[in-house]
């Protein structure tokens, strides 16, 4: 992996198709650390509706949905600074995924720090904030390599896998400096 590569890109209508092989192929290994999904949800259409929907988002200020890419430039993830609030609070939720294919060799790590950067620098955020299992130790890292401290625990916080799950709470303050 090439570190100072460009990891991150706003998400495409055209990546629809992409989208839905890599979902597809990665959906068991994902079903343990994410919500249970509708029907059709991998197939073309329904990231075709997915990304509409995340795009019609980012239009209104909301959310900034990327797509993580690879060496070669395949998609390989995506990282998303969703619930985007303005005003005195100047925060969002930043949520990701990677295909299994590129855990634990840096990807991860490098969209993260691209997306602060677009966070704190582009749409001049005070804070950003994520939340984790706490089992998921791989994430925890990705968090704690840029620079998140964690701030909490949340008994169930959020439907994972089809239940009501606990996370760690974490946070990132725009640098003062």
């Amino acid at each position: 992996m090439d570190p100072e590569r460009p990891r991150v890109r706003l998400m495409q209508p055209e990546d629809a198709e992409e989208l839905s092989a890599v979902r597809t192929r990665e959906q068991e290994f994902l079903a343990p650390w994410e919500p249970v999904r509708p029907d059709g949800f991998t197939t073309v259409a329904g990231q075709a509706e997915v990304i509409a929907a995340s795009l019609r988002l980012y239009e209104a200020g909301q959310s900034f949905p990327l797509v993580i890419l690879d060496d070669d430039g395949a998609i390989i993830g995506s990282m998303v600074l969703s619930g985007i609030v303005r005003g005195p609070f100047l925060s969002a939720h930043l949520g990701y995924w990677v295909a299994s294919s590129a855990n634990g060799r840096g990807y991860a790590t490098s969209a993260a720090r691209a997306t602060l950067a677009l966070a704190f620098g582009e749409l001049a955020l005070h804070r950003v904030q994520a939340a984790t299992l706490p089992h998921n130790t791989a994430s925890q890292r990705v968090l704690a390599k840029n620079g998140f401290e964690r701030i909490g625990y949340a008994p169930r916080y959020l439907q994972i896998d089809g239940r009501w799950q606990d996370h760690v709470l974490f946070q990132r303050i725009a640098d003062d400096g």
